[in-house]
């Protein structure tokens, strides 16, 4: 059964720092159970921070990068190398520091890739680059240890939004169009992709994201709101800062706060 744990830091800094510290740890733990690992790396100012802190750490090199794949949960369909894309931002933040093989980085394409600016079709070569690396376990798709997850103040997560399209897809890839936040042209791994990860963590800071973390966290029943209908096959954590955390009820005495 998977368990849904809530970790509440001081602030944004600190969340971030024990952040890459938690995922250092997991993708070390992962590669002893079976050489490789599997991360889908998010975008956002605090994805930014903790792939620097995870550049940054001492503890980096416990993790042999040769052996981890690297996946993105959704991109902005823009030209290779623009810096608002997610790519870019990993790059520049982790990656380029890092001997990590190239052929397991697998960005989502670009704008001025080979699907030219056909989403669609950008959308179904990103379904055909998971499914040639799907290894048994869910069809189509490969092992994800973690999946992270920045959540929006509407309560979307990756670019599934609130009552788009993209919420109710069955395939693995999609194209957004008309994002309600720019740009308006994305590409995002749905949410049955999503939940077929081992572990799905899900970040946020800020008093703005405090409503949407509160209805996620405490929803019951059918909920129309991305980051309530996701989840990890073992595990579900969420990440918060205390302005984030408010509208988080405090968890009974049998089931208490995942520690840090």
């Amino acid at each position: 059964m998977s368990q849904t744990g809530v970790v509440v830091h001081a602030d944004a800094q600190s969340l971030a720092q024990a952040t890459a510290a938690r995922l250092l740890v997991r993708l070390v733990d992962a590669q002893s159970h079976r050489e490789t690992a599997s991360v889908v790396l998010t975008g956002g100012r605090s994805a930014a921070v903790i792939y620097a802190a995870m550049r940054d750490s001492p503890a980096r090199d416990a993790v042999d990068w040769s052996k981890v794949d690297f996946w993105w949960g959704d991109e902005r369909f823009l030209p290779s190398g623009d810096p608002e894309r997610n790519e870019t931002q990993a790059r520049e933040a982790l990656l380029d520091a890092l001997p990590v093989d190239p052929a397991r980085v697998h960005p989502m394409p670009a704008s001025d890739g080979p699907d030219g600016d056909d989403p669609e079709a950008a959308a179904g070569r990103y379904a055909d680059e998971l499914a040639r690396a799907s290894r048994g376990g869910t069809p189509g798709l490969p092992r994800f240890d973690i999946v992270l997850l920045g959540v929006g103040e509407d309560g979307h997560i990756a670019s599934v939004f609130p009552e788009h399209p993209a919420v109710y897809d069955t395939r693995p890839v999609t194209a957004v169009r008309g994002a309600p936040k720019p740009p308006p042209v994305r590409l995002t791994l749905t949410q049955v992709a999503i939940n077929t990860a081992t572990e799905v963590w899900l970040l946020a800071t800020g008093a703005g994201k405090a409503s949407a973390v509160g209805t996620a966290i405490t929803a019951s029943g059918p909920v129309r709101l991305p980051a309530a209908s996701v989840h990890g096959q073992e595990r579900t954590l969420w990440l918060l800062d205390r302005e984030a955390a408010r509208d988080v009820p405090p968890p009974p005495s049998t089931n208490p706060l995942t520690p840090p």
